[in-house]
């Protein structure tokens, strides 16, 4: 991918990105995936978790949830494998903390109506902060969820995000791997 400038950077701000559904010929909604909001470089690319240094690309390969490792414009070879992309606040912005309280409550909202209309048997939420301000559970832990949306699993995974130093790529890597374990009971 070529280096974006800063001025593509500025007017990626604010900008919403599609997300990454399975369609009528792709198998059942199995896991998915959802991003805290769109950064710059993946609003102005259109594709999620592309700024070079996010991890979600290798860790969703290493846990075994891709046969190889895509790139972020590979993104939509996902609904092959029952896989989908989301994000809890619409809203492109240079880091997470730019978003409100408010905002998160509003993608939770979102996202919860997403989950009754596609039905996945997983929701990944990768962020446990805004996971906890979304679903209003201020002691939630990354892991397996108790709650549940409908039929709809929620498993909370850490954020992939080069600035989530609080977590190496092999720990992530094992809590992937946990969730496709539990995706395939």
């Amino acid at each position: 991918m070529a280096r974006l400038t800063p001025a593509e950077l500025a007017a990626a701000r604010d900008r919403t990105i599609d997300d990454v559904l399975p369609g009528p010929d792709d198998p059942p909604l199995r896991v998915l995936f959802c991003g805290i909001n769109p950064g710059l470089v993946s609003a102005a690319t259109g594709h999620h978790f592309a700024r070079p240094g996010n991890r979600f690309w290798p860790v969703l390969h290493g846990s075994g949830f891709t046969p190889r490792l895509l790139r972020p414009d590979e993104q939509g070879e996902l609904a092959s494998w029952g896989l989908g992309i989301t994000n809890m606040a619409a809203r492109a912005t240079a880091r997470a903390d730019e978003l409100t309280p408010d905002e998160l409550v509003a993608g939770g909202r979102r996202l919860r109506a997403l989950v009754v209309d596609r039905r996945p048997r997983w929701l990944a939420v990768v962020g446990i902060t805004a996971y906890r301000t979304a679903f209003g559970i201020p002691k939630a832990v990354v892991g397996r969820q108790e709650e549940r949306l409908g039929d709809t699993g929620i498993w909370v995974l850490p954020n992939p995000s080069g600035l989530n130093a609080h977590w190496s790529r092999e720990t992530m890597v094992e809590e992937f791997a946990r969730l496709r374990a539990a995706a395939q009971e």
